[in-house]
């Protein structure tokens, strides 16, 4: 696996957004929102998990529990996601 991740080095809170990509806390050089800095993700209170992937497919993650990592390069949380508590891991 490519880009495989086992730790990382920092983290955010998420908000979702129905247009603005998840903002990479570190990325000084670009406006916010307008690189692609993917991430994954630790959902807190489960739901549903509305993402965007960072090849740009759009999917819907459905009963995700609560304290789940989720493997997957994610660029995006639409604000349709019931999950909550969602923390990005770069």
């Amino acid at each position: 696996m490519p880009n495989l991740k086992l730790q990382t080095s920092r983290a955010a809170a998420v908000t979702p957004s129905d247009t603005a990509n998840i903002p990479f806390p570190g990325d000084a050089t670009a406006a916010p929102n307008t690189a692609q800095w993917p991430c994954v993700l630790y959902v807190g209170t489960g739901g549903t998990l509305d993402i965007r992937t960072a090849d740009g497919d759009d999917v819907s993650l459905i009963n995700v529990p609560d304290g789940t990592f989720i493997p997957i390069q994610v660029i995006r949380v639409f604000t349709t996601s019931t999950a909550d508590d969602i923390i990005a891991l770069w």
